[in-house]
């Protein structure tokens, strides 16, 4: 018996393929690597809502969309006082009608503007408008700080946002297409991936890769460290992946991304990955085990000067890029996803 749905194909998509024996993964086309380096986030929208959505102008409608986000601020963002980051953008996104800005684009345009109003809203402050000239990652870090995106930070955003824009049928993506199979709607779907990422098991690993590194502190420290976690049966973060059977390859784009970045935490980060994986090999020499894209994800995003407890909404921020191209070609099969189950409880009283 299979169990997770390993090896089970549940759909046909466009979208991207995902190779793990292999290490690769590729965006309607484009292997990761070539779609970090040449495309932006308004770029890689483009390339996977292609034949499924309106993708003319997309940059200036995704900005105008971006605006019309902010209206709905001041209506939902009492509902969501209080409620940690990705909760909160879970109750404000699902609080869109799906009307004009519960499209596709408008849900895609709202991610970053909930968000930044649900920080600022916890800091006391009020929230900042969008600007619709701006890129999408840029305006993300200006409406968080109020003032204009340090370019390199902006960049290297856009690209951490390229390279988790899609990633085959994982939790969230499988959630979204299961409810837009029902004809529910672009909101619920996107509601639904949200939730998926409420388990630390999807989506949530990048920040305690960050305690790891505080936990480690020293580059000196990290052999030691990790052979006591690896003795001790405890899971290092940012290593092994479900799928991948060898390197994750997001984690070498993003390990060039933070190479370009001012970060105190790489020499250390390095250091960590090069006695990890030594120590992964000595104990566990039958199982492959390499570094998975959590890993460098932590890096680059505090980086840019993200809280960890942004972490995952910025994960969510990059991958409705994928949630909404999935709803887009799962609601053009008109078929609804209705696996089967094989029954082993107790055999059934039947009458003579």
């Amino acid at each position: 018996m299979t169990t997770g749905l390993d090896g089970i194909v549940a759909a046909e998509t466009v979208m991207s393929l995902v190779d793990g024996q292999r290490g690769v993964l590729v965006i309607r086309g484009l292997p990761i690597e070539e779609a970090a380096r040449t495309l932006d986030f308004e770029g890689v929208l483009a390339l996977l809502w292609d034949g499924f959505a309106d993708t003319a102008d997309l940059k200036p409608r995704l900005g105008a969309a971006r605006t019309a986000a902010f209206r709905h601020v001041s209506r939902l963002l009492p509902g969501a006082a209080g409620l940690p980051p990705i909760d909160g953008l879970r109750a404000m996104i699902a609080g869109l009608a799906d009307d004009q800005d519960g499209t596709p684009l408008g849900l895609v345009a709202a991610m970053p503007v909930f968000l930044a109003a649900l920080v600022r809203q916890a800091q006391g402050k009020a929230p900042v408008a969008p600007d619709p000239k701006a890129g999408h990652a840029a305006d993300l870090l200006r409406m968080l700080a109020d003032r204009p995106a340090d370019p390199a930070l902006a960049r290297a955003l856009d690209a951490y946002l390229v390279t988790v824009s899609d990633h085959g049928l994982n939790a969230s993506t499988f959630a979204a297409r299961v409810v837009a199979s029902t004809l529910a709607g672009t909101v619920a779907s996107v509601t639904a991936a949200l939730c998926a990422l409420k388990g630390p098991l999807h989506g949530g690993a990048p920040g305690p890769v960050l305690d790891m590194l505080d936990a480690i502190g020293t580059a000196q420290a990290a052999p030691g460290w990790i052979e006591a976690e690896l003795v001790a049966g405890r899971r290092l973060m940012g290593f092994g992946h479900r799928i991948y059977r060898t390197r994750d390859p997001r984690a070498d784009v993003l390990k060039s991304v933070v190479a370009r970045l001012s970060s105190p935490r790489i020499a250390l980060a390095e250091a960590v990955e090069k006695a990890a994986l030594a120590a992964l090999h000595k104990h566990k020499p039958d199982r492959p085990l390499d570094i998975n894209v959590e890993f460098y994800t932590a890096l680059v995003l505090d980086a840019v000067g993200l809280d960890r407890s942004l972490f995952t909404p910025a994960f969510a921020i990059g991958r409705v890029a994928g949630w909404t191209a999935h709803i887009l070609e799962q609601e053009q099969t008109g078929r609804l996803l209705r696996p089967d189950s094989r029954y082993v409880g107790p055999a059934p009283s039947l009458a003579a």
